[in-house]
């Protein structure tokens, strides 16, 4: 017990910082509903729909961009701090690859929301919100690799500073564009966007900025003596950042896709949708968080040779996720009409949304455990496992379920926008039992076999 306690002390100790930074960086997302939705309640829908294509692109570049972690923390815990700015180098090409290929999805996506049933000009602010913040995806996806070195180095302070100053500035670049301030146009919820974009080209500066004088960085740093693209690197890189990538798009298409396809349902319950899924998604960085500085932690075990440390810190932040959850839990369901007021004054919107995050509130130990589980996996170097589970979870129980349940079937009758969430809530407890069992699995054959990866 008392190993458990500093290992969780250890873990929390790396986590806090990662955690602030990343909930000022979804912040952004909540600024961008609140301040669009007292513009009008279509404004809000618009954002809802746009950035459920957005959150899927930016939350799979982060998975695709994860697979520099563990391979910098092995190469930290094994003191092979030579390898790692050609580590770095490699991902950060192949991070501006990923972000290419996001970008044409996005402007090859941007034209379908007319198709969807929105009202005219909820559509066209859609395509224009997923059009300006897409600017955002290069600068995004380079500061995740960044993000990743700095935390594997076990710097996570300076990301949080970094992402505190974006959110602060997204708030007056938000009330400049989305209310036209200072001779810019107002451009209702389309300004959201080109405010976020702008926001991710600013951190990314300071990233590098911080980067270049920090004399930490110094015995590993990256942006000298380029080399060319390594092939052999970057195959390893991808066999371990594409099953990641498609875990967390197979988990934010589950709850992202579903505002496409409520679409069907009406403007109401999109807007109520996005309520619950904003406060998902900035609960959600809260065990992410955890889940990144358990996949530093352990790789520095194992590649010190320590499998059975490597054990204890996983088990700890099992425990130390579901302590995190039970609080959002509590403080979600307690608080959900209140929150519910902070985005809109609609009442048939509140009503909804009220509903919306109770299920809300009830996933989170089942999100919690399943995100560390796979965080403790990556340190492992095990990815592929984790990917076929999200999508035996999600997309083979999860959608079909909820598509039932919310539109009905064989002339039973649909429960609406709540069906969608049950199905997911359930989806997630599935993932969650199977990637701790995976876990045990791992961890007992690295003991038992004494051959760590390296």
């Amino acid at each position: 017990m008392l190993h458990l306690r500093q290992e969780a002390r250890a873990t929390w100790t790396l986590a806090w910082p990662i955690m602030i930074g990343q909930l000022a960086s979804t912040g952004t997302s909540f600024v961008d509903a609140v301040m669009a939705g007292h513009v009008s309640a279509g404004d809000l829908a618009a954002v809802s729909v746009g950035a459920s294509i957005w959150v899927m692109l930016i939350v799979t570049l982060i998975g695709l961009n994860l697979a520099a972690s563990p391979l910098i923390a092995h190469a930290v815990g094994a003191r092979r701090e030579a390898d790692v700015p050609a580590l770095v180098q490699q991902a950060l090409y192949q991070g501006l690859c990923w972000a290419l290929i996001g970008w044409v999805i996005a402007l090859v996506a941007a034209p379908i929301f007319p198709l969807l049933g929105l009202p005219p000009d909820v559509a066209a602010k859609a395509h224009g919100f997923l059009i300006a913040v897409s600017w955002g995806l290069i600068p995004f996806s380079l500061f995740r690799v960044l993000y990743g070195y700095s935390a594997s180095l076990g710097q996570t302070k300076p990301m949080m500073v970094i992402s505190l100053i974006g959110l602060a500035l997204n708030i007056p670049a938000n009330w400049m564009l989305i209310y036209g301030h200072f001779g810019f146009p107002a451009m209702g919820g389309v300004g959201c966007g080109w405010a976020t974009a702008f926001c991710m080209w600013a951190t990314l500066l300071m990233m590098i900025g911080w980067i270049r004088y920090a004399p930490v960085y110094r015995a590993t740093y990256p942006f000298r003596h380029w080399q060319r693209i390594d092939w052999r690197r970057q195959r390893e890189l991808a066999r371990l950042g594409l099953p990641i990538g498609v875990v967390y798009f197979v988990e934010v298409s589950a709850f992202g896709g579903v505002a496409l396809l409520m679409a069907r349902l009406g403007t109401t319950s999109v807007a109520a949708h996005q309520i619950a899924l904003n406060i998902g998604s900035l609960t959600f960085m809260i065990p992410s968080a955890l889940g990144t500085a358990l996949t530093v932690r352990v790789g520095h075990a194992l590649g010190g040779g320590n499998p059975h440390r490597a054990r204890e810190i996983g088990n700890a932040g099992l425990v130390l996720g579901l302590i995190v959850a039970s609080v959002s839990t509590l403080l979600i369901i307690a608080g959900r009409h209140q929150i519910a007021g902070w985005y809109t004054s609609d009442t048939a919107v509140l009503a909804l949304a009220g509903t919306l995050l109770l299920y809300a509130g009830l996933f989170q130990l089942a999100d919690a455990t399943q995100i560390v589980a796979g965080g403790i996996l990556r340190g492992y170097k095990v990815t592929r496992q984790p990917m076929l589970i999200h999508l035996t979870a999600f997309w083979l129980v999860g959608i079909p379920l909820g598509y039932v349940l919310a539109f009905g079937v064989a002339g039973l009758p649909g429960i609406g926008a709540a069906g969608y969430w049950q199905a997911l809530v359930l989806a997630l407890l599935c993932a969650a039992s199977l990637l701790v069992w995976l876990f045990i699995r791992t961890s007992k054959r690295f003991i038992k076999t004494a051959n760590p990866l390296r």
